[in-house]
């Protein structure tokens, strides 16, 4: 039996936004209609397409930098009776994108107003939806800025290149890994400018693949701060020029978010910084403190300590990774922390962080997280804030249709229709991505956009969001989708069930073995009785791409006793993940397998 669980994960303190969208028109239904679950495979193959043809048209608006936004009208307070598009999507980042394309997929003709760079947090300054660029969008873009977002420019992508020089370095650093596969290598070294130029250059080559695309697949790219004026109506313009007013039948707010900065903390962009600054790589510090050790401060914890810093972690809780299954985050931590170069402070806030001055280190002082008393000062070359993200929302115009955020983020329910201030909801206004704190990841906005594509084209449909899977690309890389340990007991003894878990090591596994790479665990968390997986996490080689099964194992409702069934190609990785169903124990009947027999 499936659920509509959803997860909800939020950073506090409420910020400007940057992302992008689009998506096509409709009317979502009002009732249920065969409500289904499913992840973001399903939902990326799209059944029912509508002719390219069609006159309806799509439109997606941005805001400058973090500012976007687009509807239609011509009375602010009173619905207009004709449209400029069918879908306005505000904000161009992977979020906004996957809307679009899959709104043009269905046919209409789609619209993007983006303020910053389209692609948003995703493509320009996160991960990129390389995948979805090979549809057609056929596009008319009127540009101010450069083509992005967040993602291509400030996240995921240029991250993505440090963490792959981070790698080699340390394959090349390792005399015991190499000489165990009869390699010799002299002393390797880098270059910090061709190592920051690769990441730009991968930004810069996204970016200018995503801006073609979009041409080619015919959406109206509008450039200018989008801003809500009433329902279904958006203005955009640039500053110093006049704003334009456009309608739309249905709008979707894809604005991303911002790095998250406490309170106390001054960022000069040179020695206290962001991952915005971080991922130019304008110098390597020999010593940097990184408030934060989730995501985004692992990875770049990898990426400094391969480049030859020491780094102090800065954790407000008890434990280093708490977001991570505990299992994997002890032997993360022991793989991952324990032998570099890295030493750490739990259970403390840095409450006030003072920039290099005058030839002075950056001073950081220490709180206990408890009692706010004073635990200790360091002082450090450079710090890194990684506390986080807050959604972009302000100057949206919410107020004109009388809807206030939560703690920066936009209210939402399953299907990402928008509340108002009375909890109602709002006609034909959605929300996604990182502006609805659900689930603050780029491929997550992606999948909600094409959720909401699917409604406002008459086909009700819920992201089943435990199906997500998360990854942090450290090496060895760690992976995640579901619920980790403690969730999932703490949700069985609420409803009655039994929880067992199984695991398996990468030391038993061919092609890590051969790699010289089997530090590596993976671990099952199920329901003995039916055989529904409730969570997979996984830490070793390849992890992210590893997960993938497991996610689409949940998103599908595949229960293990039907993927033990599964064939697995010899010797490859993936063995690990069929090691790992295979080790469940099932009070279940086995099914036989559905498939008719093929004589060869």
């Amino acid at each position: 039996m499936q659920s509509s669980l959803s997860l909800s994960f939020s950073s506090s303190a409420a910020i400007p936004r940057s992302g992008h969208s689009s998506e096509l028109s409709g009317a979502a239904p009002s009732s249920p209609l065969n409500l289904r679950f499913c992840g973001l495979r399903r939902e990326a193959l799209g059944l029912s397409y509508l002719k390219r043809n069609e006159s309806r048209r799509v439109f997606v608006s941005g805001r400058a930098r973090y500012k976007k936004v687009s509807a239609s009208a011509s009375g602010n307070g009173s619905a207009p009776k004709s449209f400029d598009y069918d879908l306005i999507i505000i904000g161009a980042g992977v979020g906004g994108h996957g809307a679009a394309l899959h709104a043009v997929e269905k046919g209409p003709k789609t619209a993007i107003i983006e303020g910053d760079v389209v692609g948003g947090t995703y493509v320009n300054r996160g991960c990129v939806p390389s995948k979805a660029l090979l549809a057609g969008l056929k596009t008319a873009i009127i540009e101010g800025d450069v083509v992005g977002g967040t993602c291509v420019n400030r996240g995921c992508v240029p991250s993505k290149a440090l963490l792959a020089v981070s790698g080699r370095m340390r394959e090349l650093q390792s005399e015991h890994h190499l000489k165990a596969l009869g390699l010799q290598v002299s002393a390797a070294g880098y270059d910090r400018q061709g190592v920051a130029d690769h990441a730009n250059n991968l930004a810069s080559k996204i970016r200018n693949n995503l801006t073609n695309s979009m041409k080619a697949l015919g959406v109206d790219i509008l450039t200018g701060v989008g801003t809500i004026l009433g329902p279904q109506k958006v203005k955009y313009g640039k500053i110093g020029f006049p704003d334009n007013v456009i309608t739309a039948k249905n709008i979707i707010i894809a604005t991303g978010s911002v790095p998250f900065v406490p309170k106390g903390i001054e960022v000069d962009g040179k020695t206290v910084i962001t991952s915005d600054h971080a991922l130019k790589l304008e110098f390597v510090p020999d010593w940097i403190a990184i408030v934060g050790s989730g995501y985004i401060g692992l990875e770049f914890s990898d990426v400094y300590t391969a480049l030859g810093s020491e780094v102090t972690f800065v954790e407000a809780l008890d434990q280093l990774m708490p977001g991570f299954d505990p299992e994997i985050g002890k032997l993360a931590q022991r793989v991952l922390i324990n032998p570099r170069k890295i030493d750490y402070h739990t259970g403390v806030f840095a409450s006030k962080i003072t920039p290099s001055k005058d030839g002075n280190p950056v001073r950081i002082e220490l709180i206990d997280a408890k009692t706010k008393e004073p635990r200790d000062t360091l002082e450090v070359d450079a710090a890194l804030i990684a506390t986080g993200r807050a959604p972009f929302t302000n100057g949206l115009g919410l107020e004109n249709i009388n809807v206030v955020t939560q703690r920066g983020f936009i209210p939402v329910d399953e299907r990402m229709r928008v509340f108002d201030a009375d909890g109602n909801l709002v006609p034909h206004l959605y929300c996604i991505g990182d502006a609805n704190g659900k689930m603050m990841l780029a491929h997550a906005a992606s999948a909600q956009g094409i959720s909401v594509v699917e409604q406002v084209t008459g086909k009700d449909h819920v992201l089943n969001h435990l199906s997500i899977p998360a990854a942090c690309f450290t090496h060895p890389e760690i992976s995640m989708v579901g619920l980790t340990e403690p969730q999932a007991r703490e949700k069985a003894e609420k409803e009655g069930f039994q929880v067992s878990v199984a695991k398996t090591s990468f030391k038993a596994n061919t092609k890590a073995l051969a790699e010289n790479e089997g530090e590596g665990l993976a671990k099952l968390i199920y329901r003995p009785d039916n055989g529904e997986i409730l969570g997979v996490h996984i830490f070793g080689l390849h992890a992210a791409d590893l997960i993938h099964e497991a996610s689409n194992a949940i998103a599908l409702g595949t229960r293990i006793q039907d993927i033990k069934f599964a064939v697995h190609a010899h010797p490859t990785l993936s063995e690990v993940l069929d090691e790992l169903f295979k080790s469940a124990k099932v009070h279940a009947d086995f099914p036989s397998p559905k498939s008719e027999p093929v004589t060869v």
